[in-house]
Order: structure tokens, then sequence, then C-alpha cells
């Protein structure tokens, strides 16, 4: 039985990780009281752990605090860049299979029909430029590796104290008020943790070549598109108000288009389909 190391075990995507792995190999669940990212012992503790994949869950991802603040900033890229390189670099040295996940926000976000696996990246933001920094490093470093890029994961959340609440459930929390102002522009592709959790495992167990690959689930839509669907698939909510996105000003700019298009692996199903399939879960 293979020996997988889950890093951010707790959180939303490693949850579903855990779950998809658990049954099938000799899974090391590691979260932040387990292992520290950034920590000067990251090397010796995965060589003791003699895993042959290594999955890391973890990110940094507040991004508009990454965008106003230097100490932010720092740590966004420490997380989200160097300890990427630092895992790979161990990841090879051991021969073992590495995992990491990127985003959509790599890209400018100016092409309305979104973005493949090889199109340029172009972040706009300090995250984005995090994520994609992780990507060069993994990249350069070489070996077994595979960077998976999700976009607007939801699923059930994550014990982990630094787990955010998903669109999905924010909308769901709002469903007996009378109405509500929803962002209709930012096109972008949701990504349901259980399938991104069974697209990594697919990734990994077929063998494919390793590089870069597109994990969300098929089509794409806006915040306003999103939240219609959430509450028609449940049957009521409130009175939703389209408005531009200058209507909740950030820091840190979003691509506007961001879709992210899967052509290297069996298309994920729909959105949709993941969305109604949550739904049904949680009622």
């Amino acid at each position: 039985m293979k020996k997988i190391l889950i890093i951010g075990a707790k959180g939303t995507l490693g949850q579903y990780l855990l779950d998809e792995f658990k049954s099938d190999y000799e899974v090391l669940a590691w979260d932040r009281e387990d292992f520290d990212i950034t920590g000067a012992d990251l090397k010796e503790k995965i060589i003791l752990a003699k895993p042959a994949i290594i999955i890391n869950a973890t990110g940094y991802n507040a991004v508009d605090k990454c965008e106003v603040d230097e100490n932010e900033k720092r740590l966004a890229f420490l997380i989200n860049s160097e300890a990427p390189k630092n895992i790979a670099q161990v990841a090879k040295e051991i021969n073992a299979i590495f995992v990491n996940y990127s985003s959509d926000y790599v890209f400018k976000g100016d092409r309305p029909e979104g973005y493949k696996e090889d199109d340029a990246p172009n972040p706009i933001s300090e995250y984005g430029k995090s994520k994609w920094e992780g990507e060069k490093n993994m990249q350069s470093v070489g070996g077994k590796y595979y960077i998976i890029r999700p976009s607007r994961i939801f699923g059930r959340a994550g014990a982990s104290v630094s787990s955010k609440k998903s669109f999905v459930d924010i909308m769901l929390g709002k469903i007996d008020e009378k109405e509500i102002k929803v962002v209709n522009e930012e096109k972008g592709s949701p990504t349901y943790a259980f399938d991104l959790a069974r697209f990594t495992r697919a990734l990994i167990e077929v063998n494919k070549p390793h590089g870069i690959y597109h994990g969300a689930n098929s089509g794409a839509c806006n915040w306003y598109e999103w939240a219609q669907e959430i509450f028609a698939q449940k049957g009521r909510g409130p009175k939703i108000i389209p408005v531009k996105s200058s209507e909740f000003p950030h820091p840190a700019l979003r691509p506007m288009f961001s879709e992210l298009i899967n052509t290297k692996m069996p298309k994920q199903r729909s959105w949709q389909e993941a969305l109604k399939e949550y739904l049904q879960k949680i009622q």
C-alpha cells in the first residue's frame, strides 16, 4: 500500500482528499499542529515520513490583505511560492510525486473565452503573483510534479481555523433575507472540492505527464449567475439585485474572465451538477 502525505488535511479540500484516498492508501494527514509548511525542518520531516506521494492542500488566500500589508504579502509568497519550491525539492530527492494547487488568479482575466492550461499567466494581484511564482518554482525544480488550477472551491467547511466559508455557504446563510446584492461580473469556474479530490487521484493514478492541469468543474458563471442557480436549486431565496463589482470595492484586482478550460483530462461534470449534489448532501 502506497504512502500518501496530505498537508492541510483539515481544510475544505484536505478533508475531501482524505476521504478519497484513505481506503486504498496509507495516509498521513498533517495539518498546522503537525507540520509548519514554512518551518526550517520541512525537509527533515518529509524525508522521515517517506511518502510516495505528497499533496499540498494548504495555501494563503487572504487576497486583499496581501495587497495592502507588506507582512501579509511576505507571508503569501512564503506559503504560496517558497513552500511549494521546498516541498518540490524534497519530493524530487526522495522520488515522490508532488501535487500542488494554484489558482485562476494567475491569469489577467481579459479573455472572455477562458484559459487553457498552456496559456501564459499574467497576474494582476499580489495573491495571483504569489501563486504564479509557486508554479514557476515547481517547474524550475522539476521532478514528478502536478500543478492543478482550481477556482472558487466549494464544499463542506474545513475543520482548520484558516478555512473560510465558500460562496455557496455564504449564499445559503442569506436564503431567508428579502433581497441581496450580488456582483454581476467576474466570470469563473466553480470547483466542487469532492470532484477536485477525485480529479487529483485520477491524475496520479493514470500516470499523466507531469505539468499543469485545470481541475475546475466544466462551464463558468459570474457571481450573480451562481447565486441564481443556488437559490433556484433550493426552490427559494431572496430577490437578487445584480450590481457592478465597483459596488463592493476591494484592494486587490480580480480577473474579469477566468474560466479554466480543461484540455488534458476527461471533462469534469458541470458546476451545476456538482452544486446539485453538494446541496443534496447538506440538506
